[in-house]
């Protein structure tokens, strides 16, 4: 399963170093070619000739060598791995990779490391829960790094709680679900909407939201990770998308956003429509600024097209279709009914109820429903693993038609 693989571990002072040899010995037995760094204090707690051995490997700590003379680049080691991890992951690390302070051989690989990162702290209870702890870990989340979460049990102090280290087995699981996860979409052509739309009342103003696009851009990146051909109808946005694999199509209004995706969707395996279009556009726009001239100023609005209704109109059998439904009232009800008159295979409901849900936040709260009567809650994270677990459940529906 990790032939070939390049898997670079970073070791730092904890005493769950400990379980760093088996990893190194289950990622080889997998075929895995794996590269330690260790940080001064990890040398305290397993030795750099366990890790040296098992792995076939040098262990790293220093750029320069002073028994052979030789040179390890950190940008060239960045540049080669194929996955991060930074295990154990202490709390001085987990701040040292937040703030960027290259202090040590570690950290200035990590500050070039081009891959996937992926961390696994361990510290004792009180610490994994400060407040500045968990800031760290979500900033670090929110830069797209993957998070293998503690678990609980007995801790070195003596104290029982949350900070254990997960296990080497689950660890490698963690591993290898997301190596094979890169390529369940290859081949496949994917479109995605985001953002809002802009509905011009004159050349200066316009109707609008509070969309930033975030969610539709991670869902977007979440493909191209795992090998989709990806077109992404963007509406404005602040935010910046530039991966190879996404072809970014960007627009203003409703209309433009559907003639760009009508245009694109019988071409299309997989449409997720997780942009926030305006269902009202202004009847005539004024061509000059409008003045402040009256006490009232009446404007007409008309009805957008229905893009999300004309798809699932149009849609083939070997087409999946993906709505989003924000809601503020009967939340279950409304998504159900948009599923089913829509002719959705699935609908993502989000809640303006739930805090950190929704427009202009890191993080969102959904809940999916099916066309085939399930439903699956999730709890608050951030965006980009809510688009994880949006292609996990798109990924096991298709499998079941």
């Amino acid at each position: 399963m990790l032939e070939g693989k390049k898997i670079l571990i970073g070791v730092t002072g904890s005493i769950a170093a400990y379980k760093i040899p088996m990893l190194v010995r289950l990622l080889k037995k997998q075929g895995a070619d794996v590269q330690l760094i260790m940080t001064p204090s990890a040398k305290d707690f397993v030795t750099p000739l366990t890790l040296s051995t098992l792995s076939n490997k040098p262990v790293l700590s220093n750029a320069f060598d002073t028994h052979t003379g030789a040179w390890n680049s950190h940008v060239e080691l960045g540049m080669w791995a194929d996955l991060f991890l930074v295990a154990p992951a202490t709390a001085n690390t987990l701040s040292k990779m937040c703030t960027g302070q290259a202090d040590n051989y570690l950290m200035t690989v990590y500050l070039s490391a081009r891959c996937p990162v992926f961390f696994a702290p361990a510290m004792d209870l009180d610490m994994y829960r400060h407040s500045s702890t968990q800031q760290n870990i979500t900033q670090l989340q929110q830069r797209g790094h993957h998070l293998i979460a503690p678990t609980s049990g007995e801790l070195a102090s003596g104290l029982c709680g949350e900070g254990r280290m997960e296990e080497p087995e689950q660890i490698l699981e963690i591993i290898m679900a997301h190596f094979a996860n890169q390529h369940r979409f290859r081949g496949t052509n994917v479109l995605v909407t985001a953002g809002p739309t802009h509905e011009p009342i004159d050349p200066v103003r316009f109707i609008g939201n509070h969309s930033s696009g975030r969610m539709g851009i991670e869902i977007a990146r979440a493909f191209a990770r795992q090998g989709a051909k990806v077109k992404l109808v963007l509406g404005p946005s602040d935010i910046r998308v530039d991966e190879a694999a996404i072809e970014v199509i960007p627009v203003t209004t409703a209309a433009e956003m559907y003639d760009a995706a009508m245009a694109f969707f019988p071409q299309m395996d997989i449409t997720v429509m997780s942009a926030a279009v305006a269902d009202y556009t202004p009847a005539l726009p004024a061509e000059v600024k409008i003045k402040k001239n009256t006490e009232e100023f009446d404007l007409q609005l008309i009805k957008t097209r229905d893009i999300l209704k004309e798809m699932g109109q149009q849609k083939q059998k070997h087409q999946f279709l993906v709505g989003f439904a924000l809601e503020t009232n009967n939340e279950l009800q409304n998504a159900s009914e948009k599923l089913h008159t829509k002719n959705l295979d699935l609908i993502v409901l989000n809640s303006l109820a739930n805090q950190g849900a929704g427009f202009k936040h890191q993080t969102n709260q959904i809940t999916i429903l099916s066309k085939n009567g399930e439903q699956f809650d999730f709890g608050l994270k951030p965006k980009k693993e809510v688009a994880g677990d949006l292609l996990d459940a798109i990924f096991k529906q298709r499998n079941k038609e």
